[in-house]
């Protein structure tokens, strides 16, 4: 059964989570020969479907939260529909791109993958997006940081959070797999930005709803000690880019 574990949250995670950069989405675009009809799976608030809006005819997004995609921004081309990633309601061979962003390792792979190749024009291309843990530029921070991620939650992550840790390099992957050139994204946050963004995680939530105390406390105390500062940092991008075999295409 899918999981959905953000609609709860769904305002605070379309104004905190990290801007997606256009290099990822030229990564992408590279491969993709035709631009009529894009899916975005798992979309979210659309902090991946306002990237790819402009270079698609057509957009459909979908995603199993409504009160995600309630957010999500207003676009003449794109179109908005709540959905299990598993399940489109896209005619066989009609879609270029299929690009799932922060998103796949909630998914059932066997059954979504079925999905992508049913919809997949024969030379369109499935992209999988992401980012890893965030790293900070200030190394009593990023210890405070790892004291979180790895201690005080150890326990409260969903099972599905370690394909992130791996890098999307342990998931099924059964297309043939494009190169890619390894992507970054920077930013400099505030204070309260970096709280918000941590705020998010799902380890966090899972952690207050059981003990109703707030994790993120040391990080707090450690951001106040130093003034609240501006902080520099950077999360690696997870990114597999992938066409059908020719032995999958009919």
């Amino acid at each position: 059964m899918a999981k959905d574990l953000f609609s709860a949250n769904s305002e605070l995670y379309q104004q905190a989570r990290p801007q997606y950069s256009t290099e990822i989405l030229d990564a992408i675009l590279t491969y993709v020969p035709e631009r009529a009809l894009a899916w975005d799976c798992g979309a979210g608030s659309g902090q991946f479907t306002q990237l790819v809006a402009p270079h698609f005819a057509q957009v459909l997004a979908t995603d199993l939260s409504e009160q995600q995609l309630q957010q999500a921004p207003v676009f003449a081309n794109v179109r908005y529909l709540q959905a299990t990633a598993e399940h489109s309601p896209c005619t066989s061979a009609s879609v270029d791109l299929v690009c799932v962003a922060q998103a796949i390792h909630w998914f059932d792979f066997t059954t979504f993958y079925a999905e992508v190749k049913r919809v997949l024009k024969p030379e369109g291309v499935l992209a999988v997006v992401g980012y890893g843990l965030i790293q900070l530029q200030d190394a009593e921070l990023q210890h405070a940081l790892q004291q979180l991620y790895f201690k005080t939650l150890q326990g409260y992550w969903d099972p599905e959070r370690r394909y992130i840790d791996e890098h999307y390099q342990t998931i099924p992957f059964p297309f043939q797999e494009l190169a890619v050139p390894a992507l970054a994204l920077r930013y400099t946050w505030s204070s309260m930005q970096l709280l918000q963004y941590l705020a998010t995680w799902s380890g966090v939530q899972h952690y207050q709803r059981q003990h109703q105390q707030d994790p993120l406390q040391n990080i707090r105390q450690c951001l106040v000690a130093k003034g609240n500062p501006t902080v520099k940092l950077s999360f690696p991008v997870l990114l597999r880019v992938g066409r059908q075999f020719a032995s999958d295409v009919a």
